[in-house]
């Protein structure tokens, strides 16, 4: 079986989305980035559009940057400072959950271990992943829908859920394309292939693609 061009891909999609950066990234690289505030932008980001979880990581850095900062926040004015992201009211009250067990069980630092960040209460793979990633830059691969959707349409992998990307990625994804693989396929996601009528005639890698599952596109 021909291997699939990772090299060419990655080297394309960096060209194609060199100003388009998704917010978890962002935060990792800016003056205020901390693993914590990566760990926040990603809980805030889950099933919410990256603009608005962008702005409401503005309003938060402003009013807490540390687990104790959460703590001290009112849960109401919490959760209108994070307002409109989806679910903002549970998503206060995962803030205020997670920014406890930072500060009881690991003195407010941030674990760096993927299973040790899984043991914390409101934090999945994909979180853990995007942290272990983004804020320390160790290996993993984080899988969203986006990267479930696209591996899959590519005829990479052939999963039926983002775990099993995972596991499949893991043993065909070259190690040092693991970190950057969720930020294109993140971006790439949405400007280009999207869920439904994927915009192929405009995508840099269409030649490389088997549009599996694709129905139609513009």
């Amino acid at each position: 079986m021909k291997k699939f061009p990772f090299d060419e891909m990655i080297k394309t999609l960096k060209t194609f989305l060199k100003d388009d950066i998704p917010v978890v990234t962002r935060i990792s690289k800016s003056e205020e980035g901390s693993p914590f505030l990566v760990l926040i932008s990603t809980l805030l980001s889950l099933r919410t559009k990256d603009e608005t979880t962008d702005k409401a990581m503005d309003r938060l850095i402003k009013r807490a940057q540390t687990p104790g900062d959460i703590l001290d926040l009112p849960t109401e004015e919490l959760e209108k400072i994070i307002y409109p992201v989806g679910f903002y009211r549970n998503k206060a009250k995962i803030l205020k959950n997670v920014s406890r067990i930072i500060l009881e069980r690991y003195g407010g630092k941030v674990p760096d271990s993927l299973d040790e960040l899984l043991t914390i209460k409101g934090v999945g793979r994909k979180t853990a992943n995007l942290v272990v990633t983004e804020a320390y830059g160790k290996p993993g691969i984080c899988v969203d829908t986006h990267v479930h959707r696209i591996s899959n349409r590519l005829g990479i992998v052939s999963t039926k859920n983002p775990h099993k990307t995972e596991e499949e990625l893991r043993k065909v994804l070259p190690q040092k394309y693991w970190i950057i693989y969720n930020t294109l396929l993140v971006a790439f996601g949405r400007r280009t292939c999207q869920p439904v009528s994927p915009q192929c005639s405009h995508c840099p890698i269409s030649h490389v693609c088997k549009q599996i599952g694709v129905i139609r596109h513009r």
